[in-house]
């Protein structure tokens, strides 16, 4: 009895996974379509059953206004089931929310936290926006060194952004505070982005 008991188990996992991965598959072909309805209702099949992902692509949809009426403050709620989740792109634009204050109260102690979990994750964006929260002292007290090594580590990953705003910031700095931001951005990567700050 508990054989069998077991093998439906299995059975049932594997087919709630398999229809899981295909509304998401389906989903993603009805966004390259520009069906927004039918991904959208794809989506949130998958994001019920707490795929980050999927999460992440409705707060999207609410954001960004497609096939349904844009709306900041659905979009910071499905950001922060994904975000929870550890989902880079929740975490970054979640982040976006809370620095500009769309659908949540402006926050940008908030905006710094979730930007250092993205970063850490390497997202040049992230870290990016972080060198601009240390450059203007938003969340955080300004500290040019800080700010440039971020720069530094989204220039890394091809980022324009980062690579001209760490020359601007560069140009307020002192040769030995660049030599300290390039040697802090060099041990942050051999870290793989972890504890950097």
């Amino acid at each position: 009895m508990k054989k069998i008991y077991s093998t439906l188990l299995f059975i049932l996992l594997l087919c709630n996974g398999s229809v899981w991965a295909g509304d998401v598959e389906d989903a993603d072909a009805a966004l390259r379509r520009n069906d927004y309805t039918t991904a959208l209702t794809k989506y949130k099949i998958a994001a019920l059953k707490k795929d980050a992902y999927a999460q992440t692509q409705v707060g999207n949809f609410h954001n960004e206004g497609l096939g349904v009426i844009q709306d900041y403050a659905e979009a910071v709620h499905w950001y922060k089931l994904a975000a929870a989740q550890g989902n880079v792109f929740a975490q970054y634009n979640l982040a976006l929310k809370y620095e500009n204050g769309q659908g949540v109260v402006q926050d940008y102690a908030e905006a710094v936290r979730l930007y250092k979990l993205a970063a850490a994750q390497g997202n040049a964006e992230a870290q990016t926006n972080l060198g601009a929260m240390y450059t203007s002292g938003q969340g955080v007290v300004q500290d040019y060194i800080r700010a440039h090594m971020w720069f530094n580590l989204g220039a890394v990953k091809g980022y324009s952004t980062a690579v001209k705003n760490r020359d601007i910031v560069a140009k307020w700095m002192t040769s030995q505070q660049i030599a300290e931001a390039q040697k802090m951005a060099r041990e942050c990567q051999a870290r793989d982005f972890k504890n950097c700050d």
